[in-house]
This record gives C-alpha cells, sequence and structure tokens, in this order.
C-alpha cells in the first residue's frame, strides 16, 4: 500500500475542480511548460465504470466493483487503455459518465485508485495530477494545490462543445442537468467529496484564458521555490 509519505518529496501540481472547469485543457498546457507527465484520476474511474458496465455488475454490487478496480490493468499514459485495448472514446461516452460518480462513491474502489494514483507518482518521479480530490487526499503535501471552479453556465458550454467535438450531439440544458447531478453527488458523497482544500489556489476560469490561469499557477508555483 503506497501511503502519503512516500510521495512527500515529488513535486507534484494537484488540480482539483468540477467538470467542466477546465482542469484537463490546463495540466495539459502546464505539462508541456515544465516538462511533468499529466495523469487524469477521472479517466481511472472512468475505466473501472466501463467494466463494471460491460461485465453486467450492478452499481450496488460493491465488492466485485472493489475487485473489478483492483484487477483492471489501467494505463493513462497515451490515452486511456485497459491492457492493449484503447478505450479513450468509451469512457467518455454518455453510458460511463453516467454511472462513474456512483462507482467513484465507493470507498473500496477509492482505495484502490487512490494507491494506484500514488503509485503513478513515485513511478513518474512526480507529475500534474488532476481529479476532484487530490489535494485533499491523495497528496495531501502537494508541492502546489490548485482548485479550478467556472460558472455553471460556462461549464455547461465546454462540456456540450466536447460532446459535438466527439460527435454526440446534446442540447446545452441536458449538459448543466448532467453536470448538477454529478456536482450533487461527487460533492455530498461520504468518502473524498469534491471540496476546496483550505492551501489551494482558487481559480474562477470563467472569464479567463488558459494562458491566464497558467501563467498564475505558475507564479505561485515558481514562489514555492519550483520551476
Amino acid at each position: 500500500m503506497v501511503d502519503t509519505h512516500s510521495t512527500n518529496s515529488l513535486k507534484i501540481i494537484a488540480i482539483d475542480g468540477p467538470a467542466g472547469s477546465g482542469k484537463s485543457t490546463v495540466a495539459r498546457a502546464l505539462s508541456e511548460i515544465l516538462g511533468l507527465s499529466v495523469l487524469d484520476t477521472g479517466a481511472m474511474y472512468r475505466s473501472v465504470a466501463l467494466v463494471v458496465l460491460e461485465s453486467g455488475t450492478p452499481l450496488e454490487d460493491f465488492k466485485e466493483c472493489a475487485r473489478i478496480a483492483n484487477e483492471i490493468e489501467i494505463n493513462l499514459d497515451h490515452g486511456a487503455r485497459l491492457g492493449s485495448r484503447d478505450i479513450e472514446k468509451e469512457i467518455r461516452g454518455p453510458e460511463v459518465t453516467t454511472a462513474v460518480s456512483k462507482v467513484a462513491a465507493i470507498p473500496e474502489v477509492r482505495v484502490a485508485l487512490v494507491a494506484r494514483q500514488r503509485q503513478w507518482a513515485l513511478d513518474h518521479g512526480g507529475g500534474i495530477v488532476e481529479g476532484r480530490d487530490i489535494g485533499t487526499v491523495v497528496f495531501p503535501n502537494a508541492t502546489l494545490k490548485v482548485f479550478l471552479t467556472a460558472r455553471d453556465s460556462e461549464r455547461a458550454r465546454r462540456r456540450q462543445s466536447d460532446e459535438v467535438s466527439a460527435q454526440r450531439s446534446i442540447a446545452v440544458d441536458e449538459v448543466a442537468q448532467e453536470i448538477a447531478r454529478r456536482d450533487h453527488l461527487d460533492s455530498t458523497r461520504a468518502v473524498s467529496p469534491l471540496v476546496a482544500d483550505p492551501d489551494a489556489l482558487s481559480i474562477d476560469t470563467s472569464d479567463n484564458s488558459v494562458n491566464e490561469v497558467v501563467a498564475e499557477i505558475l507564479r505561485h508555483y515558481s514562489a514555492k521555490g519550483e520551476q
């Protein structure tokens, strides 16, 4: 079991926030500048949710969901893969999106994936890790903690744009409803709820460009003596 102490010496930028706040876009931009690897922890939970759905396992079967989380071979270094199978497109689909918050709320699933996330950081010598409990639970001693937010309407617009890019047609109102549902589930779950760490740099990305958000994060990162 990988604990928090084993990762304390690593350079880690923890980026948390709800869907559509800009976590993935900002993480990728920071990666290009800093040369750090990126881990999308949401893709881990989505990968588990995909296998749960494909196996016909009820979402209420916590024991089987946890077994899947412990045993499946997930690789996220170049898009999401299960072994040699490319699942990047599948895990972004509506069925997985609907199921993932329920799967992620299972305590045993979270224990399994948090251990994988810490191991990933050890294997990569640190990195930029994005999710919903990174600064609060996974890496409480991260070099820099960031919490991104945005107006609900802007988050819905961004996610609808993602759906259109993936050639999935959906109305912005439907996207807004799904985001609200996920926000509620993620922020009220008993284990590792979506909350901003008191020490996190909070940024509202609604009216800021990616470059502006990245520049602010880099200023705080540099102020901690990192470069």
